[in-house]
């Protein structure tokens, strides 16, 4: 398995939901986990052959946490020709001896969400490229279900009106399974969240509830994400067979996105 398998879901993903167009600069945004490294790549090799041209950003939002070393990291974009860009904030710090949230998780991905797009935007990008990969979907999907009682995930590409650029999840085909066994053969600089909540979230758990049962019965994940895209839940019809939505819900949409 090699990066030739990562491209073929990334590029048909790609084509099914129209994410990258002609003149594209996309930013990346790089946790440093195995999930945004293996985008980065991707998304740095299909610069050569994708029939739209793009260019490519790294950018690493930095939580604040100490001992954090992004060295390897800039040396992996500088092997890619990617410019990389760290951006430090207080994050953490606000998170969790400020505010002492007991359910962190939410409020950090908005303001690492907020950090990163906006600057995208100041970087000259328009495009935000996030790291969601196919076992992410599901997992989202079924916590909305199960902890907010709504159908609904996060959407393949969202244009974010007031911020100025278009967010697009190229991974959301490709397996975590294939991502984990990528990121181990290239042996890709991850670096383990340093995170006091990582690994202790209801997303964890949702994971391991989603892997046993699909142990149990082959495929569930398969048919769940079927499930999506036959009803198109939040714009996963792919692009042929995606009925067309108003102006409004698309503003909508991308109003609860910011």
């Amino acid at each position: 398995m090699d990066l030739r398998r990562v491209l073929s879901y990334v590029r048909r993903a790609a084509e099914d939901y129209d994410m990258i167009r002609e003149g594209d600069k996309i930013a990346v945004g790089v946790s440093a986990g195995k999930d945004s490294l293996t985008l980065l790549c991707a998304l740095a090799e299909m610069r050569r052959f994708y029939p739209q041209k793009y260019e490519v950003v790294a950018i690493t939002v930095d939580m604040g946490f100490d001992g954090m070393d992004f060295a390897p990291i800039r040396r992996l974009c500088e092997e890619l020709d990617v410019p990389y860009h760290v951006i430090k904030t207080d994050i953490y710090d606000i998170i969790f001896n400020v505010r002492k949230e007991k359910s962190p998780c939410a409020l950090c991905a908005k303001m690492r969400r907020g950090v990163l797009n906006n600057s995208a935007r100041d970087l000259g990008c328009n495009v935000v490229a996030l790291g969601h990969h196919y076992d992410d979907v599901v997992d989202t999907f079924m916590l909305n279900l199960f902890y907010e009682g709504r159908i609904g995930c996060f959407q393949p590409v969202t244009d974010l009106s007031r911020v100025g650029v278009r967010v697009i999840r190229p991974m959301l085909y490709l397996p975590e399974k294939v991502v984990r066994y990528f990121a181990d053969k290239e042996h890709l600089p991850v670096i383990k969240s340093p995170c006091p909540a990582d690994g202790n979230t209801e997303r964890t758990e949702m994971n391991k509830l989603l892997n046993e049962l699909d142990r149990k019965s082959d495929g569930l994940r398969y048919h769940i994400f079927g499930a999506l895209q036959r009803a198109d839940v939040d714009g996963f019809a792919p692009k042929p067979h995606r009925p067309k939505r108003s102006q409004k819900k698309r503003q909508e949409d991308a109003s609860e996105d910011e």
